[in-house]
């Protein structure tokens, strides 16, 4: 698709779903990637949430290293331990 100066690009769909705290923002947030993280124009290791009023600060959901040998990031969550999948 052509963007308004003519260039090929990518577009990024925001869509605001709310929660009423962070451990349910992160729970749901998960939820929802992992349910549709088999259509490849998903990016799951890139999903990240803010709170409603402060968006400048964002907590990172999956962990997004390099799997070692692969080509692949991790889908692991944040902070996990062990090696990464």
């Amino acid at each position: 698709m052509t963007s308004a100066n003519g260039h090929l690009g990518r577009y990024v769909i925001h869509l605001p779903v709310t929660a009423v705290d962070l451990p349910g923002a992160l729970a749901l947030a998960r939820v929802l990637t992992r349910s549709v993280g088999w259509l490849t124009q998903i990016d799951s290791t890139g999903v990240e949430l803010s709170e409603e009023d402060n968006q400048n600060v964002r907590h990172q959901l999956f962990c997004d290293r390099r799997v070692e040998n692969t080509p692949r990031r991790c889908g692991r969550a944040t902070g996990h331990d062990g090696g990464c999948a």
